[in-house]
Order: C-alpha cells, then sequence, then structure tokens
C-alpha cells in the first residue's frame, strides 16, 4: 500500500471543495469536515446527525467523541468552515435520517471504500497526482495547521503522536524543507 500525501496546494483544496460540492453535498461535507477537524475516516464515518446537532437542530459549537482507533476521548471544537458545511448539508437530508454520510439506502453510513473512492475521484478531477486516499484528509489537516504556523508539538497533540518527529514525517514535512528553512532566514 502506498503512503497517502496531504494536499499541499490551497488553490487545490478549494478546487476540490467546489468539485465535491457539485457532485454532492454529503461528499462536499465529509471532505471539509475531515481537512478542517483532523478526524480519522473510520470517526468521520461513525458520526450521527446527533453528534453534530443539539435538541433543536442547530449545529453544536463543539464535538465530544470517542476516538475507534485509540478509544481516547477527543472533544474540539468547530471552525466557521466546518459548521457552514454542516448547516448547509444537514438541511438537505431527510428528517429521519440518522447517519451523518448516509448511503443511498440511507440507513447506514457510506464505506471507507466509498470515501476513498469519492476523494480520490475529486482529487484526479482537480489535477492532483500524489497518492490520495482517506488518511489524506487527516494529513492534510495537520499540513494546513505546520503551514500556518502552528507549533508541531501542538499539531503532535491534536493528532495524538508520540513525538514531533512523527508528526512531521505524517504531515510529509521532509528535512530538505526544513533545511530550507535556515537556508532562507
Amino acid at each position: 500500500m502506498n503512503t497517502v500525501q496531504p494536499i499541499r496546494d490551497k488553490q487545490k483544496i478549494e478546487e476540490m471543495k467546489e468539485f465535491l460540492k457539485n457532485q454532492s453535498l454529503r461528499n462536499y461535507t465529509l471532505f471539509t469536515l475531515g481537512i478542517y477537524s483532523g478526524l480519522r475516516i473510520s470517526d468521520l464515518l461513525k458520526l450521527n446527525i446527533s453528534d453534530v446537532t443539539d435538541s433543536n437542530g442547530t449545529i453544536k459549537s463543539r464535538i465530544a467523541i470517542k476516538e475507534k482507533k485509540t478509544s481516547k476521548p477527543k472533544d474540539f471544537p468547530f471552525n466557521l468552515k466546518a459548521i457552514s458545511a454542516l448547516n448547509e448539508y444537514i438541511s438537505s437530508v431527510p428528517s429521519d435520517q440518522i447517519v451523518l454520510f448516509a448511503s443511498r439506502k440511507g440507513d447506514k453510513a457510506i464505506s471507507r471504500e466509498q470515501s476513498y473512492k469519492i476523494i480520490n475521484d475529486a482529487a484526479r478531477a482537480c489535477g492532483i497526482e500524489d497518492n490520495i486516499g482517506t488518511h489524506t484528509l487527516r494529513k492534510t489537516f495537520g499540513y494546513i495547521l505546520y503551514k500556518s504556523g502552528v507549533n508541531i508539538t501542538r499539531i503532535q497533540k491534536l493528532l495524538n503522536h508520540s513525538s514531533p518527529d512523527i508528526t512531521l514525517a505524517y504531515i510529509g514535512i521532509t528535512r530538505d524543507e526544513l533545511d530550507d528553512i535556515y537556508m532562507n532566514m
């Protein structure tokens, strides 16, 4: 299995969002929530609408889940882009829908394989040649934070990694890129 990469180009991220939104609000919201939450695909796909909305149907400002892989609790706020995508999407789904990212049958979530196909097809349509997969969403989250100047130890904590080196490798930051920082001071 090839290692997937984050999407490093902000313009490509926007192109993918536009492509996915034109295709399906569900797919757009999956992508948007993925790159702005850092959740693993397994955690995104197990979300129910009640996880992201309150009893009045309003999008919650925070989400609290138990991570599937680590069994650790994760509690974080939604940013405005995630809230906007969720608002638009949830207003378009049937009122009796339970799972957030429902399959065509509606009674269960789309599969990990379908998620991969959605993300990979959108990346190819937008001219992204790198290896792209469902984990790209989480890696893109970390990469965006890193490029925005967030301290690597904070990103490490958000991604639940054991060291900054693991986080740097995970988000695709190479020794050459780090050396360039010194050379371009």
